[in-house]
């Protein structure tokens, strides 16, 4: 019964802040772990935002830095870009510009700095500028992202470190996130920082919610049908405890450890499909000649 209240809550939390269940969003995602952006995702992510000509709009929101903005108007313009717009957005009144708004109305493709994650969903979340970042997704914009970029983009997020020498109940910080990463719970740096044990806590917390590990210097490109490929250098993880038998304990410290036989881990690598409604690779290593 508990397993079911928590499963039902954790459903309505990651769907409400974002796309909700049964609608179909026609934009795409491109979701970088963090550390390198490989020439392959950016290349991605300009050709689904409609090319180098496309106005591509970028939130260096989550950035403590003052040059992010120009950081990503330079990098894409590597890729050939001409039509980038940096939008300063670090609050909710900040959220509110209606010029903003417009721009959004217009854009091909919206792109997410590294940093703090909170930043953003704190800035955006229940705003006119967060639900045309909505709208523009739901017609058909890309989204992209990296790092805090990244973790932003399910609807339940991760926030801080947690405790990586453990598997225990409330050991991750979660807030809502932008919800646009439907069914999953996504973490960054994955491999790279060694971080399964968050990871692993939350999906067993949560087992509704696939667990995708997103590592440095790569990224899942999320279609429209459901299906995600990875793109760049190195690997995405994912666990899936849905039919898994997740058992408690308790040590005197007051921790409540978790458990759990037959999850099912998946450790994908560049060029590989996997699909989220079938939870299941479609294609391995033919994908990856």
């Amino acid at each position: 019964m508990l397993r079911w209240m928590i499963s039902l809550v954790a459903a309505l939390w990651s769907a409400a802040p974002g796309v909700m269940a049964g609608e179909r969003p026609l934009g795409h995602l491109v979701l970088n772990g963090g550390g390198g952006k490989p020439a392959e995702v950016m290349e991605k992510f300009v050709e689904l935002a409609g090319g180098p000509e496309a106005l591509i709009v970028v939130f260096p929101t989550a950035s403590a830095e003052p040059d992010t903005g120009q950081y990503y108007q330079d990098l894409l313009a590597e890729y050939g870009c001409t039509n980038v717009v940096v939008v300063d957005v670090h609050s909710n009144d900040d959220a509110t510009d209606p010029e903003i708004v417009e721009t959004l109305e217009r854009a091909g493709g919206i792109y997410f700095s590294g940093g703090d994650q909170r930043r953003i969903t704190t800035a955006l979340l229940g705003t006119p500028v967060g639900d045309a970042v909505k709208g523009a997704f739901m017609r058909g914009a890309v989204v992209g992202g990296t790092s805090a970029g990244t973790a932003c983009q399910s609807g339940l997020m991760i926030t801080g470190d947690g405790d990586f020498t453990v598997i225990t109940a409330g050991n991750v910080e979660l807030w809502n996130g932008l919800g646009f990463f439907q069914g999953v719970i996504v973490d960054q740096h994955f491999v790279a920082r060694q971080r399964y044990n968050r990871l692993i806590s939350v999906v067993l917390e949560h087992p509704e919610l696939l667990g995708v590990g997103v590592d440095e210097e790569t990224a899942v490109w999320v279609r429209p049908d459901g299906t995600f490929k990875v793109l760049g250098e190195g690997w995405v993880v994912v666990f899936d405890a849905s039919d898994s038998s997740i058992s408690r304990g308790y040590r005197k410290s007051g921790e409540v450890t978790l458990g759990v036989h037959d999850m099912r881990t998946h450790v994908l690598q560049p060029g590989e499909v996997f699909d989220l409604s079938e939870r299941a690779v479609v294609c391995a290593e033919d994908c990856r000649e």
